[in-house]
């Protein structure tokens, strides 16, 4: 299998990628649910690491420090930094945010890599919605020093159209920031594998193209 393959195999055996009917916030009525909440173990962010590592170094991603939102996106950043040093020998400093800057000790809005003008850095998210947390992260790393984003690695590409847009969220914030969003897999790699008896689902198959065809993106 490709890694991608591994990828979507490891969602649907964790609980992350379900099928069924789910109604989403947006309102809408999916045929599929991910929830990145149900990666809980050591083991589970270990296998998420390598899979986002991995993506970086499929794209040729070249970077100084990798940043993690918070809050999901600090375990992810430091796991991918693990990950990129371990099997790909490549050493990368990583920071994350605060919600609020701190007054006292080191003071700053930053943890870990103090940011330098010039820098290129990589944000490590888990799945974009609408792309708010992108949208409250540049502001800050701009404040921060002037900083170049080569690009943003998330784990699922919905490849749907916002509410009041024909752009999926990936679109939007390449069209608004310049900024390449790159994931590990897409919905249309999803459907693959359960086209391909990757793994099971083939009775919600003409579901899941049904609402590509209704909400889905290129």
């Amino acid at each position: 299998m490709t890694y991608k393959q591994q990828f979507i195999k490891f969602m649907v055996e964790n609980g992350v990628l379900k099928f069924g009917e789910f109604t989403l916030k947006s309102g809408r009525k999916a045929p599929y649910f991910i929830n990145t909440g149900n990666y809980k173990s050591g083991a589970q962010l270990s296998r998420l690491g390598e899979y986002y590592a991995q993506c970086i170094a499929d794209n040729n991603i070249k970077a100084d420090t990798l940043v993690g939102p918070a809050y999901k996106g600090i375990p992810l950043a430091v796991t991918t930094a693990v990950s990129l040093y371990k099997n790909h020998g490549v050493d990368l400093d990583y920071c994350f945010d605060r919600k609020e800057v701190k007054d006292h000790g080191e003071g700053g809005l930053f943890v870990g890599k103090q940011l330098q003008d010039g820098e290129k850095v990589i944000i490590i998210e888990d799945v974009m919605t609408s792309g708010k947390a992108l949208r409250e992260l540049l502001p800050k790393l701009k404040a921060a020093a002037n900083v170049e984003i080569a690009g943003m690695v998330i784990s699922v590409d919905r490849m749907e159209r916002g509410l009041e847009s024909s752009l999926s969220a990936v679109q939007e914030v390449y069209k608004e920031f310049g900024v390449k969003v790159y994931s590990i897999v897409t919905m249309a790699d999803i459907i693959s594998a359960i086209e391909d008896g990757i793994i099971d689902g083939k009775e919600y198959l003409d579901k899941m193209k049904e609402y590509r065809k209704t909400y889905g993106v290129e």
